[in-house]
């Protein structure tokens, strides 16, 4: 029997990438889709407990998926307590800009439905594609003009080694970045401090009322051993993370503030 693999991502159920991400892992798993039914980049882990959420089930290019109105954690959630599927690996992406550094995987979409996952006790893998123009991730992502066939190869080598040796032990989620144009091999890393030099740009609208776009441009490179550097190098980065956010080396000075 071939694994079974829970497909998902934060681009919508629509996007390119993740239907690269399908072609590519189709041979070598039964693979489901369950994804939010629009686009939902930057959610983080944000989970919908306010309102009902629907799951509809659509065909696209051809083939069966589940559409979610809802965040990448719902798609999840609703896959593995719903529908029942029981996968072996979660596979969130290939998502359509990098997920790089501690700041963006924070925030990240993708990378928050493969935390979910393990969260929920099924192992996540998350990719994520470089663009070369950020405002790339703003476009539709049924039409991307990005190429996606070297992901795809990256895709399918990633699941199909992790398949094979299980999951690394100590990590819940692997995080895969992958290049624009991969001239190296794969990486191992470390989370990057941050990925964008935050800034705040204030305009007028027509009422001469103030509003405010989060902006700024990219870092352009960080320390050797990081997901950033990697990519910016074109290696892939594959960089293991844990839920576990306790800052353990911080105890001993902690106790001595509220155990004197």
């Amino acid at each position: 029997m071939k694994p079974s693999i829970l497909l998902t991502n934060d681009d919508g159920v629509s996007s390119i990438g993740l239907w690269a991400a399908y072609d590519a892992l189709r041979p070598i798993a039964d693979v489901t889709v369950v994804a939010p039914a629009t686009q939902q980049s930057a959610v983080g882990r944000s989970i919908s407990i306010f309102e009902p959420l629907r799951a509809t089930q659509v065909v696209i290019n051809g083939e069966s998926a589940w559409a979610v109105a809802g965040k990448p954690t719902d798609a999840v959630i609703i896959g593995l307590y719903s529908l029942k599927l029981n996968p072996t690996v979660v596979v969130s992406g290939i998502n359509i800009g990098e997920n790089l550094s501690t700041e963006s995987i924070m925030t990240s979409g993708t990378v928050g439905a493969a935390l979910e996952a393990s969260n929920q006790g099924t192992k996540g893998i998350a990719f994520s594609l470089q663009v070369e123009d950020q405002g790339d991730k703003f476009d539709d992502p049924r039409t991307h003009g990005q190429s996606f066939a070297e992901a795809k190869k990256v895709v399918r080598d990633v699941v199909s080694r992790v398949l094979a040796s299980g999951f690394p032990p100590g990590a819940d989620v692997i995080n895969v970045n992958i290049p624009s144009n991969v001239t190296g091999g794969y990486e191992v890393t470390h989370l990057a401090g941050k990925l964008f030099h935050t800034g705040v740009e204030k305009r007028l609208d027509p009422r001469g009322r103030p509003y405010f776009w989060i902006n700024g441009p990219l870092v352009e490179d960080a320390g050797e051993g990081t997901d950033v550097h990697a990519v910016r190098k074109g290696n892939v980065s594959i960089t293991p993370i844990t839920l576990d956010c306790t800052a353990y080396g911080t105890q001993d000075a902690i106790r001595k503030v509220f155990l004197p």
